[in-house]
């Protein structure tokens, strides 16, 4: 009986994982502004650094808890070098007026 509803909750988690992909993904490719871009593909780079640990642990392989610190490292690295690179361009824009 337990295990029935822990493989429901489990199959429940990764529906509204996907929902986030799917959510995060329309965002990213309809997103109104290039900060809301960002910021989807910031969600998008958690999202596959969690399922990496998912993984890790489905597996029972540590591998991929590397592969995944490694990933997230420089999702968020990228994540900040894009957004300064917004505020750059912002300001640049400001001081030629």
């Amino acid at each position: 009986m337990i295990a029935l509803d822990l493989d429901f909750l489990s199959g429940f988690a990764f529906f509204l994982v996907l929902l986030a992909i799917v959510l995060a993904a329309a965002r990213l490719l309809l997103g109104p502004s290039v900060p809301d871009r960002v910021v989807a593909a910031d969600v998008l780079g958690v999202i596959t650094t969690a399922g990496l640990v998912w993984l890790a642990s489905l597996l029972e392989n540590a591998i991929y808890l590397d592969i995944a610190l490694v990933y997230g490292a420089l999702a968020f690295v990228g994540v900040v070098a894009v957004a300064r690179a917004l505020e750059s361009s912002k300001s640049d824009r400001g001081q030629g007026e």
